[in-house]
């Protein structure tokens, strides 16, 4: 038996899906969720084998809710929004369903993951280059504990590089997500976010002013008064940027 979730906003998308599974009794329906942080609890609690995931929804969308995940399923995404088709087969997920689909297609897609089974990726990489390369919104989701916060990109003040991980300053207080600072950069928009050092990126909404130090060193004075070090490198391109 697999254990499957369904997880789409839409009450009859996930009666179709329901209703092309009638067809696989292999496949166990162990929860229904209309929403990303119910799909996430569900993961969590089901330890399912493959998730049936519409991306476009409230609360949080599809991807935003893969990251909250420490272990990752299998994932054909049933959807109307067709801009991530090509990215998503790209990075290991088992298919993608173009709402409306067929029995017939949902019945392609079902032998796909199975033929695939022994090779389907659950390494959350792929869900990283997915909102790396195409961010399909203007925040930032995380996991701390048991509570799951949304950070608006205007919230963030710093993000600081901490091994394999980063920390997320912002005007809420710190919070640690598994990332690099390299994906942010690529991710977060270049108009407001610089890369002012190897181990800082910063909101040039926060910057007060530079102040020039010993061996003619700068820092970054925050607008919270917090002083960050600003690289050869940083303060050339923080030059350009404020000229």
């Amino acid at each position: 038996m697999y254990k499957t979730i369904i997880i789409d906003d839409e009450p009859l998308a996930c009666k179709m899906v329901e209703k092309y599974l009638q067809a696989h009794p292999e496949f166990e329906i162990v929860a229904v969720c209309h929403d990303g942080f119910t799909g996430a609890k569900a993961v969590q609690e089901h330890q399912p084998d493959i998730l049936f995931l519409d991306v476009q929804m409230p609360k949080i969308n599809g991807f935003e809710m893969l990251e909250l995940l420490d272990e990752l399923p299998a994932v054909i995404f049933t959807t109307a929004f067709d801009e991530y088709a090509m990215k998503a087969f790209e990075n290991n997920a088992a298919d993608y369903l173009l709402k409306p689909f067929s029995q017939e297609r949902f019945d392609h897609a079902i032998a796909k993951y199975k033929e695939r089974l022994p090779q389907v990726e659950t390494d959350s990489n792929w869900v990283e280059k997915v909102q790396e390369e195409y961010p399909l919104s203007d925040r930032v989701v995380l996991k701390n504990g048991p509570k799951i916060h949304i950070i608006p990109y205007d919230s963030i003040i710093l993000i600081e590089a901490d091994d394999d991980y980063v920390k997320i300053y912002t005007v809420e207080g710190k919070f640690a997500k598994k990332r690099t600072l390299s994906y942010f950069e690529k991710s977060l928009p270049s108009d407001r976010f610089l890369r002012i050092h190897r181990s800082f990126l910063l909101n040039l909404n926060h910057l007060s002013h530079l102040e020039q130090g010993e061996n003619q060193n700068y820092q970054a004075i925050l607008r919270n008064g917090e002083k960050v070090a600003v690289s050869r490198t940083g303060y050339q391109a923080l030059k350009e940027r404020l000229q």
